[in-house]
């Protein structure tokens, strides 16, 4: 909307399920980042018209007591969550309104591809079928529905790093909850210079810094993601209890943004039945 007379010189937080509209409509200044050497090639752009800064993985959670408690097995996988074993056990956020949601629907995406005899929308036909919830966003799935908020959902789709960030808060020294590491959407923020900007090297700078080395090492604690700069130290806390899945999910950003629009509209008339 400010894209000939910005309200900011450096945007920060975008991440890569919407970055190519930005770079679509030429709002980003190229800037090759201090330090960029330090971050894995997977999850930088062609042209460096933004730098990733921080990087989360979107899985689904499942309380370790309360799937207990219930005597159903913790599945490993997302195919499973379709079994009548986990009917009404899952909730999930809208892809339309969160980010995470966005996430977890192009996880489905890729792991059960258009074009095959059971793709994603049959996958989520039938999570549907099984009682999936859906959540307006993260906070109201994980702190009203999921069981670790007394909901009646053991399952959510949360982050990898939400365990370690349970220990942390709840001073204790067992995670209360774990991550599945099938399905997982590898989710990268990026900061980046705005064209239009009065203030370039200052801006480029400020990119710089918060790929520092400084910075990225207060992110796990203050953001709860993780740092893409390989130099930074992650807390013990995060080290101790994360479970990085083997195989991250990333879809290219342009694909994304070609299809975006229509994936979340299909998945609104799946919702709607």
């Amino acid at each position: 909307l400010t894209k000939d007379n910005p309200i900011a010189d450096v945007i920060f937080g975008i991440d890569n399920t919407f970055i190519s509209r930005a770079i679509d409509n030429d709002l980003l200044l190229a800037h090759e980042a201090a330090n960029i050497d330090t971050v894995d090639a997977s999850l930088r752009l062609d042209g460096d018209h933004a730098t990733p800064i921080t990087y989360g993985d979107v899985c689904i959670n499942y309380d370790i007591e309360g799937m207990a408690g219930l005597g159903v097995a913790i599945p490993t996988n997302i195919d499973q969550l379709t079994d009548p074993e986990y009917a009404g056990l899952l909730v999930v956020e809208d892809p339309a309104t969160s980010s995470p949601g966005l996430a977890f629907l192009m996880a489905t995406i890729a792991t059960f591809p258009e074009g095959t005899d059971y793709d994603w929308r049959d996958y989520w036909t039938d999570l549907f079928a099984n009682d999936v919830a859906v959540a307006s966003d993260w906070s109201e799935a994980y702190y009203t529905n999921f069981t670790r908020a007394g909901g009646n959902q053991p399952l959510v789709v949360s982050y990898a790093s939400s365990p370690p960030v349970e220990v942390l808060f709840g001073e204790t020294e067992t995670a209360p909850t774990g991550s599945m590491t099938d399905g997982c959407f590898r989710q990268v923020e990026y900061a980046a210079v705005l064209d239009g900007t009065d203030y370039p090297q200052a801006a480029g700078e400020l990119v710089d810094f918060l790929l520092s080395q400084e910075v990225q090492e207060d992110i796990p604690l203050n953001m709860f993601v993780y740092p893409t700069n390989s130099e930074a130290t992650l807390p013990e806390v995060f080290v101790e209890y994360t479970v990085y899945p083997e195989s991250p999910i990333l879809i290219d950003a342009s694909t994304i943004d070609e299809n975006r629009d229509s994936w979340i509209q299909e998945w609104t008339s799946i919702a709607r039945g």
